[in-house]
């Protein structure tokens, strides 16, 4: 029987959520599902992932050359033990997207990135064209390593009962790389892939002052993440964490709320996931008006604050 392992992200303490949903898609593919939890001092995050529905087991590989959670540390623990899967699969974020390449290479398979869909325990679907083409890849490797676009799976729920956890030996320190320095970008609003509501700007703001005036309130009143398009990232407005797109994060919110964004196929490919679009927009023959539910023609610095103020009236007064 097949058995599939699950690569978690975790800091050690808490398992990314990102994880719930490549567990989800390795319940598709095969009923016995096992999580590595590679790691310091991760027995945490161990625990966390034990209680995960559907995981029958959990690995954990803790050593202090793991600590900084480095890619060559981590594929090299995973090498070791692959002959014993079918299937390995991790969320096709930074931190998947950096390890199972590795992965693949050492084993000589092919990776299958960005999975959205499962046909069977060896097809898979994933989009191409910036999303407008759904490829079906079937491969015949014996171990399939598959990352997985979160926003195509349902997460995994917690339960009360535990999975067993099994201590293995991490691979030794292969020496080729270490940790300098790492800058955390600290917010108090939910991180953007996983955040219920975002509000999303583009070039059409026209500067970073602009950004953090009109879009902030608004953020604020609805408890939304804050996003913006790549031409928006590229003209300095915010980080580049805040980017969704093709070449940034994919999300699939609830509610998408996409400011002064012209709506480039690129664009598209990241957020036309999310439940409900609005647009808001001055030029009627934008694209984003092509995928969103609702838009709004007109002036972003009037609409947007109009917008805020109405939402931010006590329900009763509406």
């Amino acid at each position: 029987m097949a058995t599939s392992l699950v690569i978690a992200e975790h800091d050690n303490r808490i398992v990314n959520p990102a994880t719930l949903h490549a567990i989800g898609a390795a319940k598709k593919i095969s009923a016995d599902v096992h999580v590595l939890i590679a790691g310091s001092n991760a027995r945490p995050s161990a625990e966390m992932a034990s209680r995960i529905a559907g995981v029958t087991k959990i690995l954990l590989a803790d050593a202090p050359q793991l600590d900084a959670g480095l890619a060559e540390g981590i594929a090299a623990t995973i090498a070791t033990i692959a002959s014993r899967y079918s299937h390995i699969l991790a969320a096709a974020t930074a931190f998947g997207k950096n390890v199972l390449p590795r992965v693949a290479a050492t084993l000589d398979v092919a990776q299958i990135s960005d999975i959205t869909g499962v046909v069977s325990d060896d097809t898979f679907e994933r989009p191409i064209y910036a999303g407008n083409a759904i490829a079906t890849v079937q491969s015949l490797d014996a171990i399939k390593v598959i990352t997985v676009r979160t926003t195509a799976f349902d997460p995994a729920a917690t339960q009360d009962c535990a999975a067993p956890i099994d201590v293995i030996d991490a691979a030794p320190d292969c020496g080729t790389s270490r940790l300098v320095m790492r800058e955390l970008t600290e917010s108090h609003r939910p991180e953007l892939t996983g955040a219920g509501a975002i509000v999303a700007g583009g070039r059409g703001l026209g500067s970073a002052e602009n950004y953090a005036k009109v879009l902030e309130p608004l953020a604020d009143t609805l408890g939304a993440a804050l996003g913006a398009s790549r031409a928006a990232v590229d003209a300095g407005f915010v980080p580049n964490d805040y980017q969704v797109g093709q070449t940034g994060k994919i999300v699939a919110p609830q509610l998408y709320i996409a400011v002064g964004i012209s709506g480039a196929i690129q664009h598209l490919a990241g957020m036309n996931g999310s439940k409900v679009i609005v647009a808001i927009n001055n030029d009627p023959e934008a694209p984003i008006f092509s995928v969103a539910d609702y838009g709004v023609v007109g002036d972003l610095f009037s609409v947007v604050p109009e917008l805020t103020n109405v939402l931010a009236l006590p329900p009763d007064y509406l």
